[in-house]
């Protein structure tokens, strides 16, 4: 039977928002944080590498669309790996999608800040990503139909200003520009670029984090994750191809906002419509700042509701159904991250978890496929079993390039999970022996 006192959450998604929340969680991914891959690889390096992590989306969203709908609960790749491996896949799992959602957002965050200075250089960078917490966590406490609406019209605004942008400079790209420079540290430089060209689709798995809110049945789920990386994959080559055109890729590669400046650089920096498309830019940050807000409070739930956080996190709101403690904890942690690293290191950090996902889901799916053949799947993998080993091969790959050329964050991942791995099979420890004493007292 099951809890009738476990928390619940409310159904109320349809396709349409689970596209919207997915293309939201990823579009920022097209404002920023690529072009640091250009400073790794240049812009022909770092397109080799996008084109290698569209195929490995591709493959991995139509082999993870059958973890999803056949397990639709909000802990995503943790309740995967759980009924695939049980507490320690699921630890390992959880962490990894926590690391993932958690540092992205104070990326996004740090690239809003930067988007108001660049219009108003006397809004300190800082403060401003700071209060978006505060701004969008408010939103975010309203309720989960509230904010889906909040993250569809928003997605739409930025989708729509990507597509002016491209029109905008597509007339002053040139193709000797992009080529100008194109591959400085050879192909070790493309494996150097994987982190930078995730972080255009980076949290896309995120749309499993409401699963449990959908109404539609589970077919829904399916729609919205195809059509979001379909989406996704267009806008990233037309978007990174239109900019690397207009200007050598050195002026752009260290920036938090490469868009105005290549709008800037077609238009004049004093140019109203400069300024105007920098306002509007900002909404592809803020669906991609609210959507993961949405994401990482529900992983946060799952994980206390399951106990591998403490069960106060939890706590659903009696009126709205959100998990507002679970979000209150997500921006305080957020908060303290942007204070505490750049960008660059941020994006590498969340990547890092992204790949570690991908790993422990596709493992997932051959694991039950094996253990539960029964298990209702209203959605299987296509080309089974070749499409989940072409992204499970691809994100290994990945992984040890990023093991190689960012080994620090990469220690600093693994040392982290160690410690709460540590922590938590103490307190299970613990908590057997306290009911042992207990037993023997009775």
């Amino acid at each position: 039977m099951p809890d009738q006192s476990a928390p619940v959450l409310k159904k109320v998604l349809t396709p349409v928002h689970l596209w919207a929340i997915g293309v939201g969680l990823v579009i920022s991914g097209e404002y920023f944080g690529w072009n640091y891959g250009w400073g790794v690889a240049g812009t022909v390096g770092l397109l080799i590498a996008t084109l290698f992590i569209i195929i490995l989306y591709i493959t991995f969203i139509f082999s993870f669309t059958e973890l999803t709908t056949a397990i639709p609960n909000a802990g995503g790749p943790f309740s995967y790996a759980l009924q695939a491996f049980g507490p320690f896949g699921a630890l390992m799992a959880g962490y990894a999608t926590l690391i993932e959602f958690l540092f992205a957002t104070p990326a996004i965050a740090l690239a809003l800040g930067s988007y108001v200075h660049f219009l108003y250089p006397a809004v300190p960078v800082v403060w401003c990503s700071a209060g978006s917490f505060v701004v969008f966590t408010a939103i975010n406490l309203l309720g989960i139909k509230e904010a889906a609406w909040f993250s569809l019209i928003i997605t739409l605004i930025a989708i729509a200003e990507l597509l002016v942008f491209i029109g905008v400079v597509y007339p002053y790209t040139r193709f000797d520009t992009f080529m100008h420079n194109p591959m400085p540290f050879g192909w070790s430089g493309v494996f150097a670029a994987l982190p930078f060209a995730i972080w255009l689709f980076v949290c896309l798995e995120g749309i499993a984090m409401v699963a449990e809110e959908v109404k539609e049945g589970k077919n829904a789920i399916a729609k919205g994750y195809i059509s979001a990386v379909l989406t996704l994959a267009f806008l990233a080559l037309t978007v990174m191809i239109s900019v690397g055109g207009v200007t050598n890729w050195e002026n752009l590669d260290h920036l938090d906002y490469p868009m105005p400046e290549a709008i800037a650089i077609v238009l004049g920096r004093q140019n109203p419509l400069t300024k105007f498309f920098t306002s509007v830019g900002l909404f592809g940050l803020i669906a991609s700042f609210h959507g993961i807000i949405i994401s990482y409070s529900r992983q946060i739930f799952a994980l206390a509701r399951a106990g591998y956080l403490p069960y106060g996190l939890s706590t659903v709101s009696p009126k709205r159904q959100v998990p507002y403690r679970a979000l209150l904890a997500g921006a305080i942690f957020g908060t303290l991250a942007l204070i505490s690293l750049d960008t660059s290191k941020l994006v590498i950090l969340s990547t890092i978890g992204a790949v570690v996902v991908y790993i422990v889901s596709m493992l997932s799916l051959f694991r039950l496929r094996q253990t539960q053949p029964d298990l209702p799947r209203s959605f299987k993998a296509p080309f089974y079993p070749v499409f989940p080993a072409i992204a499970l091969g691809m994100a290994i790959v990945t992984m040890v390039a990023m093991g190689y050329f960012y080994t620090k964050l990469s220690g600093l991942f693994f040392a982290g999970f160690g410690a709460i791995a540590g922590l938590f099979y103490a307190s299970v420890r613990y908590r057997k022996h306290r009911q042992g004493q207990d037993t023997n007292v009775v």
